[in-house]
């Protein structure tokens, strides 16, 4: 029998393995080997691109084969892409392990939400998903400033040891991702029979309910756009705070408060159902310009609170338009769907990252 609470929590459980990580702070991680934020800012590129490419086959992939299967799939991804970085010295082994990092993201962005949002629909509780997309977002928000607190001590034990023990985290979240309960949409393709003709009609079809139902593009682009400037903002913040002499041992506090303003924004969105999309686009179009106002302060802590202040914005923006985007999504295409917003993020990102690298350095 199947059991709604057991299939959340087990998703959640695996969100906590993928997102709690000694290499959180992988940018700092970087600079702290020699790298600059020029080359940096190449190998976040190097990421984009490779989203860029595979993000709305993965998501094909996952309505057609399985969400389950490719949320495994990802989890190999990281894998490998732990394996590289180990062994990683130079800016091309660098940029590989980040391609396949890359790969895990794919698999795994269009599969996790898809497989959620059509098992809560199976038990007719699609309105618990954006409260299942807040949690998500605090957990990633959470997990992510713990693991960017835990960077004095991944520096401090070296880039390879701390990329193994990721490792154990991820065959334990192969564990948990096997228990998972697969959820098939009623009218989505099966992986038997002529799967070229399938992937390829998921595919159309697809794309077919984006030109019908424009709205759903421009949400996406307007989420992505917030999303890539905050995340550009937090993730070079991690090399530019050293600059303003911020102590050591409060680095990784530092990041951390930047995070916890993910969380606040994703539990203070369900506090206004109701209020105009609009009025949500505006307000976090604002707070992420204070944070990248802030940024160019000579004091790390208002750089720090700036941070915090553009992660809120941020975090009540994705809640709102991700649970809006699911309910106009039909089953049989989610995960595509689903990708195909990531992938309007990754073109963003491709535009902004060298971009962020140089403006960040120079200015």
């Amino acid at each position: 029998m199947f059991n709604i609470k057991k299939q959340l929590s087990r998703l959640y459980s695996s969100s906590i393995l993928g997102n709690l990580s000694l290499t959180g702070a992988w940018v700092a991680i970087l600079a702290a080997r020699g790298y600059s934020l020029v080359e940096i800012g190449i190998a976040e590129t190097v990421f984009h691109i490779t989203s860029l490419i595979f993000e709305i086959p993965s998501g094909v992939l996952a309505d057609v084969f399985g969400r389950k299967k490719m949320l495994i799939v990802s989890t190999i991804m990281c894998m490998i892409g732990n394996i590289i970085m180990i062994f990683s010295n130079s800016l091309f082994t660098v940029c590989l392990s980040i391609a396949f990092m890359a790969l895990c993201y794919n698999f795994s962005s269009g599969s996790g939400d898809a497989l959620a949002y059509d098992s809560l629909k199976r038990c007719n509780m699609e309105s618990g998903f954006e409260k299942y997309e807040s949690n998500q977002l605090i957990i990633y928000r959470l997990c992510s400033g713990i693991s960017t607190l835990c960077a004095g001590f991944a520096l401090t034990i070296g880039h390879r040891i701390a990329y193994s023990a990721d490792l154990i985290t991820c065959v334990i979240q192969i564990i948990v991702l096997s228990s998972l309960h697969e959820i098939h949409a009623e009218n989505s393709p099966k992986s038997n029979g002529n799967i070229g003709k399938k992937l390829i009609d998921c595919f159309k079809e697809s794309f077919k309910f984006l030109k019908e139902v424009r709205k759903a593009m421009g949400l996406m682009l307007c989420n992505s756009f917030v999303g890539a400037v905050d995340i550009l903002l937090l993730f070079f913040l991690q090399a530019k705070l050293p600059e303003r002499n911020i102590p050591q041992w409060a680095l990784g506090f530092a990041l951390l408060f930047m995070e916890m303003g993910g969380i606040v924004g994703s539990k203070l969105i369900l506090k206004f159902p109701k209020i105009s999309y609009k009025w949500i686009y505006a307000i976090a179009v604002s707070l992420v310009t204070i944070g990248f106002i802030a940024e160019h302060s000579p004091y790390y802590s208002l750089m720090a609170l700036g941070g915090f202040i553009a992660a809120i914005g941020d975090d009540a923006l994705q809640v709102r338009t991700n649970a809006i985007l699911q309910d106009m999504f039909p089953s049989e295409q989610r995960a595509t769907l689903t990708s195909v917003e990531s992938f309007s993020f990754s073109v963003i990102m491709i535009v902004l990252s060298p971009l962020a690298g140089f403006v960040f350095t120079y200015w």
